[in-house]
């Protein structure tokens, strides 16, 4: 029987963060993760052919590279174990139907520039956004990378010069936001297609930072790309775990915690293995299952009650291919290759598209897409000449005719969005294609169940769930409904997104229960 100080339940890189600075502290540290490989929805994998690394969930690393984890490493992710970035220019980019563009470019004046060719007085109200985020954002961070129970995100923000006024803001929707500040439809548009990439409604009250913050991150920081693919925060998790004495167990689902007397005291796996705790238990398993895992008679009532309304959001939809070219889009100075495009049309197409998901419609009428191609600045994705590329969308799981039939749907779903990037670049054809691989919503959950109902995201960011609500009211402190078990992941304070927010927030709380603190975690042994 496997026994560890720690047992942490899943090997996301959440919950690898929070491993890792406890490993870092001496602890010894057991990791039981249900895949064969690491990573959760920081995978990268052999989708299509050998040698082609696709990013089977997440691409893009902007919201951790405000992380004191990778902004001030830590846990030495880069100086020891290799972690590297890439920051492409362009960030990215966006056609419309009539033949303009607007491109983000690392140089927040180029950028703006491309504004100006529709608003010279949009092109200001840009760099003034930037600048004006500018202020609030070390507030905004704190307030993620920390523990609810240290102040709220309404709290912290009103620490802050014109506090008040933040604050209001951040009860606005990001379209109140772009409304008031931006005069241009497309401006506006490409201002919504970014606010949108959380995968949360541009119209929904509560979430107006994200018109400041998902901008300014991707400004500042670019489309962030770790070199190798997405699966190398992880794998540099996980040389830095083995090099603290943890270990590693992969192709064990977690089935049930184990509870005495009231306190977590380990895990049992599906083979029966039973792995033990003698200090805590981390879990970062979706709470619609973790509620499953535990005796009834263990679980309050409250956290019952806040899981059964747990409300997933919008879901996600993924095409795979290797490619002997990149897509090459058609802009105004001529055909540019960058790793990000979108597709948004309008403010008002992107509402409709919401609207269609909520009646369990798949709009396929100028849809929504997003569309990444790492290998074009990073070759060590794909064969030499050749490239990865990945079309999403966001479709429902509850379609009107059941999620079952998505097994039917799905390719020609796919193709339909590949018929429309080729709108925008016409380079992109069958003969390109050299194969492809495509996930429904339903994939997506069958593939991890962390993606219930097929989002990515760790469910809705509704007033019930989220800030110092998330996952359940009374519970959004990282500890868990019973004692000894702690948690986090995505459905944890502040929310998904490779932030690796909800890890070190875990870990502050962890390790202040345990004794060395955080600061022993990132001074290391």
């Amino acid at each position: 029987m496997p026994t560890h100080d720690i047992i942490v339940a899943g090997a996301g890189h959440n919950s690898l963060i929070t491993a890792a600075y406890a490993a870092r502290c001496g602890f010894n540290v057991g990791i039981v993760e249900a895949q064969e490989t690491i990573g959760g929805d920081t995978a990268t994998e052999e989708l299509t052919q050998p040698g082609f690394r696709h990013d089977s969930c997440s691409t893009a690393h902007n919201l951790i590279q405000a992380s004191p984890t990778v902004k001030d490493d830590e846990l030495e992710l880069f100086d020891t174990y290799g972690l590297e970035y890439i920051r492409p220019d362009p960030v990215v980019t966006i056609p419309f139907d009539d033949g303009t563009s607007i491109t983000m470019w690392r140089d927040r004046e180029r950028t703006a520039e491309e504004f100006a060719k529709f608003s010279e007085a949009d092109a200001q109200a840009y760099l003034d956004l930037l600048d004006d985020y500018a202020e609030i954002a070390p507030y905004y961070t704190r307030a993620r990378y920390s523990p609810p129970s240290e102040g709220t995100i309404p709290e912290m923000l009103a620490e802050a010069p014109d506090g008040d006024k933040w604050v209001r803001r951040s009860l606005e929707s990001p379209l109140d936001i772009l409304e008031r500040r931006f005069e241009h439809p497309k401006t506006r548009a490409f201002l919504a297609w970014l606010a949108f990439m959380t995968i949360k409604p541009i119209n929904r009250p509560g979430g107006g930072l994200r018109a400041f913050s998902l901008t300014y991150g991707r400004q500042k920081n670019s489309w962030v790309l770790p070199k190798g693919g997405s699966a190398a925060l992880p794998e540099a998790l996980e040389a830095c775990l083995l090099d603290h004495g943890a270990t590693v167990y992969t192709d064990q689902p977690v089935v049930e915690f184990l509870v005495e007397d009231g306190t977590a005291v380990g895990v049992k796996s599906a083979d029966g293995t039973i792995y033990r705790s003698t200090e805590a238990v981390v879990s970062t398993v979706h709470v619609t299952d973790l509620v499953d895992m535990i005796p009834a008679a263990d679980l309050p009532e409250a956290f019952i009650d806040g899981v059964e309304s747990w409300k997933p959001g919008l879901s996600m939809f993924a095409a795979h291919y290797a490619a002997a070219q990149p897509p090459r889009y058609r802009t105004e100075e001529g055909d540019l290759e960058s790793v990000a495009m979108g597709t948004v049309g309008s403010v008002e197409n992107l509402l409709d598209a919401t609207v269609a998901f909520e009646k369990g419609e798949i709009h396929l009428e100028d849809p929504f897409i997003l569309s990444l191609c790492p290998s074009v600045a990073d070759d060590t994705r794909a064969p030499e000449g050749k490239h990865t590329y990945k079309l999403v969308g966001v479709f429902p799981y509850d379609k009107a005719d059941g999620p079952e039939t998505w097994d039917e749907r799905k390719e020609s779903v796919a193709d339909a969005l590949l018929d429309h990037l080729r709108t925008y670049a016409p380079n992109f054809t069958d003969d390109v294609i050299i194969d492809s691989y495509v996930e429904s919503p339903l994939d997506l959950e069958r593939r991890n169940p962390h993606n219930y109902r097929g989002s990515c995201h760790g469910g809705d960011y509704t007033p019930d769930q989220y800030d110092d609500r998330r996952p359940a009211a009374g519970f959004s402190d990282y500890h868990g409904p019973v004692d000894g078990l702690y948690l986090t992941g995505a459905c944890t304070h502040p929310g998904g997104s490779v932030s690796g927010a909800p890890g070190r927030n875990c870990a502050t709380v962890l390790l202040e229960d345990l004794g060395p603190g955080l600061e022993g975690g990132i001074a290391g042994k």
